[in-house]
């Protein structure tokens, strides 16, 4: 089955009668049994583009040129016409699995659906044929799984259920619209790796679609770039990878967090003698017990490290791996069983609570969301002015108002900007919002939890870059929290690299990657793509003579 795109525009018609074109001259084919990616960042018109060929898009929006599969234009179809090729002919993939699924059924119905709706088989059947896929898309104790409801299963394995789904009535294209953003790096390299399986057996076709280079280096043949709505450049991957053509594809690359990067920057002033680190943590435990003591989970087993003044701490691993409740632990919002968190040399934990919150003030957060992190309906002033009201001795009137506009410049926005509101800025503006919030109470310390895995790669590395900047002219430390390798390398000055509530290995962040002495260390690097490694998934195995 071969695809061939020829898209003239997809257009947004407005109330007032006017019309926006929000894709345009979108042109590409796929073979049978072949792999296309195409990338981009937010708002280039990559989602649109799938939406287009499933016959999806929004009310208000229509597609115009040619969807050809097999001979058959897909945009002269008719609704009803188009439900017997959608999921029967082209499967998709989504990218949010808990989003996708729908939590009141069992994964087997939700199965079993595209089953029913396309083939003329029992439910009974239906059922099997539902376990077999299951199987097929390697589900641990598949007979078990498929009466369990959505929220019973882990991200991989959720993702894994959208991939049967897509795979029941046996199309010959499946659309990946980002299937692996939301998992850690080691389970999208379990993704990845199914995907390039059932390629190779099944002759399938994949048109893959994300914002990660390294994933479509390590699964697809062809890439098309696309920029605000247009194709920027296209052909083999390699080629377009490694030899890129045009400016904007030669600076999404070079906004790719580096591994060996050898960054610019003003090494912290010595210690004086006898100066404590900012941060120091020393056999912190944090366990969960059931009402009858037992215990149930130790979310942080024995974890120990310090962060020093103007340093990066970074900790990388997988979800479930502790570094949230770590985290909590570090803000004083959550107390452990066991250990201590030092902040300045004294224990927090050992604090009456009136003391704990004034010593807050030296340490705040940063999300991994600027959006939901940031209240909607408040002006940027007050949210970045939030952290004073919890202090009766902060400045109040002018002197309040050069604070916000000092905390506003410092991260690269103007003064003027405190008198709008959230949705007027981009996803990266929003996250230095979310920083300049951080940094108003003039903190020792900023824990930044996942704070640009939310981001485009060229707002990633703004915000990367500033906090470089603050680290090295502020003497800021900061525990950066990331399950993204090549971040945390490219950041951080040391680095912990966790696994189940414990610290595996710990040293210089270049040290720990050019020699990683743990096991766990070397699968996390092992299973990260990479744009220069020549493509993993997917690759024809050639025939034993």
């Amino acid at each position: 089955m071969t695809l061939s795109v020829a898209l003239e525009s997809i257009t947004l018609s407005r109330w007032t009668g006017g019309s926006r074109a929000l894709v345009e001259d979108i042109r590409f084919d796929i073979p049978a049994g072949t792999t296309m990616g195409i990338v981009g960042e937010s708002g280039s018109g990559k989602s649109l583009t799938s939406l287009a060929i499933m016959g999806l898009l929004p009310t208000g929006m229509a597609a115009r040129g040619r969807i050809d599969l097999d001979g058959t234009d897909l945009l002269q179809l008719s609704a009803r016409e188009m439900r017997s090729v959608r999921g029967a002919k082209i499967g998709m993939i989504f990218q949010e699995p808990m989003t996708a699924l729908n939590p009141a059924m069992r994964i087997g119905e939700q199965i079993a659906e595209g089953l029913l709706a396309h083939k003329a088989i029992s439910r009974a059947a239906a059922r099997t044929e539902a376990l077999r896929l299951l199987d097929r898309v390697h589900m641990p104790d598949a007979r078990r799984r498929i009466d369990s409801f959505p929220h019973e299963l882990s991200g991989g394995q959720r993702q894994r259920v959208g991939i049967a789904i897509a795979l029941a009535p046996g199309p010959s294209l499946l659309i990946a619209d980002e299937p692996t953003t939301a998992l850690d790096v080691t389970v999208q390299a379990e993704v990845l790796a199914l995907l390039g399986e059932l390629i190779g057996d099944l002759n399938m076709s994949l048109l893959m679609i994300s914002h990660d280079l390294g994933v479509i280096a390590s699964i697809c043949e062809h890439t098309m770039v696309m920029k605000s709505g247009r194709m920027v450049e296209a052909g083999e991957t390699a080629q377009v990878l490694g030899q890129p053509r045009e400016t904007y594809t030669r600076s999404l690359i070079a906004a790719m967090p580096r591994r060996d990067e050898e960054a610019d920057r003003i090494e912290p002033k010595a210690l004086t003698p006898g100066e404590p680190p900012v941060l120091e943590v020393k056999d912190l435990k944090r366990e969960y017990r059931s009402n009858s003591g037992e215990v149930l989970t130790k979310a942080v087993d024995g974890v120990s490290f310090s962060v020093k003044r103007g340093t990066i701490f970074g900790i990388v691993g997988e979800s479930g791996c502790g570094k949230s409740t770590l985290s909590r632990i570090v803000m004083g919002l959550d107390r452990p069983t066991g250990g201590q968190v030092l902040f300045d040399g004294d224990d927090l934990f050992a604090k009456p609570t009136r003391e704990l919150r004034e010593a807050r003030r030296g340490f705040q957060m940063v999300f991994q969301d600027p959006q939901g992190s940031l209240d909607p309906r408040q002006r940027v002033s007050r949210i970045i002015a939030e952290p004073l009201y919890l202090d009766p001795k902060a400045p109040k009137g002018q002197a309040r108002e050069d604070m916000i506009a000092e905390a506003l410049t410092s991260v690269g926005l103007q003064a003027d900007d405190a008198r709008k509101f959230p949705h007027q800025f981009s996803g990266g503006q929003r996250q230095r919002i979310a920083i300049a919030r951080a940094l108003i109470c003039r903190p020792k310390l900023v824990v930044a939890d996942e704070p640009v895995s939310a981001l485009d790669l060229s707002v990633q590395a703004q915000v990367l870059e500033l906090i470089r900047e603050l680290r090295d002219s502020h003497g800021i430390a900061f525990l950066f929290i990331s399950h993204s390798l090549a971040v945390v390398e490219s950041i951080s000055d040391d680095i912990g690299v966790m696994h189940r509530g414990r610290f595996v290995e710990t040293g210089k962040a270049r040290d720990v990657f050019r020699a990683p002495r743990d096991a766990y260390t070397r699968q996390l690097i092992d299973a990260e793509p990479r744009i220069n490694q020549p493509r993993r998934y997917g690759v024809a195995v050639p025939a034993k003579p």
